[in-house]
């Protein structure tokens, strides 16, 4: 009776200073991240078969369990993964905001002020001091440009070094989830029972990497965890760990590809970027991807058709000097990458874009890809994933000219970015103040002996893109040659002069119609008599002549960007108003994400967390157990005191 009244007291007293280490374990890791509350479950011993029935023997520890929950902890990694990149996505974009939104530091105040000055030339158009002060201005407008530009980059460079950094970390839980999948295998396959706080630390580990990025968990039969990323890499498979690597991208040498690192065959394999979703580095992804660059080509669009149409209009003018004008503004080209397998292919074919309507362009880039001569090219429109087939180049497609060099070899991929550098490469080309164009270059006159009442206009000079004339590519090359407008009768007139085809020309005469030769227009009103004679010709010593100046003056307000919808200063309010939405969107999905993971986590911790007025309950529990345990072993010996005394 002894022995079993020890037997069982002993066992007692075993269960009680388990119930007493797990409790106090609990309260030590209370503030433990990623920590799950333990508890002891305890099991009565068989008992034993007497003729009074079945005695009990006592009680075991059958294990210490963690409280867990499979579905709560899943729940609350996807929701942490999204906060993660909602975060991250949010941060980043507010940068840009800040930037384009200030009232100071945007293009709206460099776009009125250059304005401003070029109205100041149109009165004033012989004054040299007005003059410099629109190359100030126009200066001015370079530099806030390309400050933009170098913002955004600025940000590209900082998300290639986050990125950098997020695959850095996300192999380093890689590596230190695949050993605690072996150190946990060992420690199950050793003792039966499962080793909770290795399984806490590999299921805070999953946490973290689920901060970094969107990982698929599947635990295996044996307890170890299988980890995924992407379309189903694989990131973890048992005690083995796969590494991911940041590698310049093949068509774009300023950004940085997340590509997977194939141990066993030694190979990078690049990863769809679309594919990283979550975390911090599917945030970073989407950003670059979705608003950093387009904020970049929105900008440049902006750029390239201020420099475009601008020095088109000043291209049709004449400077003090008495010579056509000339670009006012470096001309931003389209960017066009080729990808770096279409060398080590043998390709030799160079692609060229160029702007056909600073109007059509969209602000999107491209994807081209080279199909082979039967096939033809592949041309996507990245924006929307419009695809347009071509059997041959060039085309023009969005305003844009594309063209080919013979050379290619099927599977050649080219990325276009038509916009991209718009915002980089702006800047001022003139240096002399005499040189803006603000003149027109041909001069309209009547005969004084005329003896009608004919009047003919001052005249327009119309953009007519001449190849051969390299600096005044928008002009006619006879455009300043004199012509005689001679009115043979009251209805028909003819026209004497180099460059007229035909010269002389004879034609009909329509009152208030267009009379255009040699890259200008006039018009002839009233009634012009019999001999009757105007003419058109250079404009010399012109010094106050603001023709040109007017028109430059009055792009401000045209519509010539965004399929003729937008005005420079309108196309730029859109990616104002771009940037600042998204950013506004963001804020408030980010804060109502975090409010979600708040009520994840409390719903798990309400379940797995250690709740110390629990444990401080279990601690007087299992300490009057102790107690009563020892109490009934005092009893036993006492009695076992009794009987020894009786033989006495």
């Amino acid at each position: 009776m002894g022995s079993g009244i020890y037997g069982i007291g002993v066992s007692a007293l075993n269960a009680a200073q388990i119930g007493l280490l797990t409790t106090e374990h609990n309260i030590a890791n209370a503030n433990t991240p990623g920590f799950n509350r333990q508890e002891v479950e305890i099991g009565a011993r068989l008992p034993q078969q007497t003729g009074s029935g079945f005695l009990g023997q006592g009680a075991d520890v059958v294990t210490v369990k963690r409280v867990y929950n499979e579905f709560l902890a899943g729940q609350v990694l996807a929701e942490q993964g999204q906060a993660a990149h909602l975060d991250t996505y949010f941060t980043q974009v507010k940068q840009i905001d800040n930037v384009l939104a200030d009232p100071n530091s945007g293009m709206s105040p460099a776009l009125q002020d250059f304005f401003n000055a070029v109205n100041n030339v149109s009165s004033t158009p012989e004054s040299v001091p007005a003059r410099q002060a629109m190359l100030s201005s126009a200066q001015f407008l370079a530099t806030r440009f390309q400050s933009l530009n170098r913002r955004l980059s600025d940000l590209n460079d900082g998300v290639n070094s986050q990125i950098g950094n997020s695959v850095t970390a996300i192999n380093s839980l890689a590596r230190q989830i695949a050993a605690l999948n072996s150190n946990i295998l060992l420690a199950q396959n050793a003792t039966g029972q499962p080793p909770n706080d290795l399984l806490d630390q590999r299921d805070q580990l999953v946490t973290l990497l689920n901060k970094e990025i969107k990982a698929g968990v599947i635990k295996q039969n044996d307890g170890t965890y299988n980890v995924f990323i992407g379309n189903g890499q694989s990131l973890v498979v048992g005690s083995q760990s796969f590494s991911l690597q940041a590698i310049q991208s093949l068509t774009d040498p300023t950004q940085l590809d997340v590509a997977y690192s194939d141990a066993a065959s030694g190979s990078i394999i690049r990863l769809q970027q679309s594919a990283l979703q979550g975390g911090q580095l599917g945030g970073l992804i989407e950003f670059r991807d979705n608003t950093l660059d387009a904020a970049q080509n929105l900008l440049g669009r902006v750029a390239i058709g201020v420099a475009g149409t601008l020095n088109t209009q000043h291209q049709l003018g004449q400077d003090l000097n008495g010579a056509l004008g000339e670009n006012l503004f470096v001309q931003p080209v389209p960017a066009v990458n080729p990808s770096t397998n279409n060398a080590l292919n043998g390709s030799t074919a160079v692609v060229s874009a160029g702007v056909a309507s600073y109007s059509a362009l969209t602000g999107s880039d491209y994807s081209l890809q080279y199909n082979g001569a039967a096939a033809g090219y592949t041309l996507t429109r990245l924006s929307d994933n419009t695809v347009t087939t071509y059997a041959t180049l060039p085309q023009t497609v969005d305003g844009l000219t594309i063209s080919s060099t013979a050379g290619g070899v099927a599977g050649d991929v080219y990325a276009i970015r038509p916009t991209a550098n718009g915002a980089r490469d702006f800047a001022v080309v003139i240096g002399d103040p005499t040189k803006i164009a603000a003149a027109a270059p041909v001069r309209s006159n009547a005969t004084l002996a005329n003896t009608g009442t004919g009047k003919i206009s001052v005249g327009a000079i119309n953009p007519t893109p001449v190849t051969a004339d390299p600096i005044h590519p928008a002009t006619d090359l006879n455009l300043q040659q004199p012509v005689t407008i001679a009115f043979t009768s009251p209805t028909s007139f003819t026209v004497t002069g180099t460059g007229v085809p035909g010269s002389p020309v004879t034609a009909a005469y329509t009152a208030g119609a267009n009379i255009s030769y040699n890259g200008w227009t006039v018009q002839i009103s009233g009634a012009p008599a019999a001999g009757d004679t105007f003419t058109v010709g250079p404009n010399t010593g012109a010094t106050t002549d603001n023709r040109n100046a007017l028109l430059l003056a009055g792009l401000q307000t045209q519509n010539t960007l965004a399929g003729g919808t937008a005005s420079y200063q309108s196309a730029y309010s859109q990616l104002v108003s771009l940037i600042g939405n998204k950013t506004r969107e963001l804020e408030v999905t980010s804060l109502a994400q975090t409010s979600m993971v708040n009520l994840v986590v409390k719903e798990q911790q309400s379940l797995s967390g250690v709740n110390l007025d629990e444990e401080a309950a279990n601690l007087l529990r299992y300490q009057r157990a102790y107690q009563a345990a020892g109490k009934a072993m005092q009893i036993a010996n006492d009695m076992f005191d009794t009987i020894i005394s009786l033989g006495r």
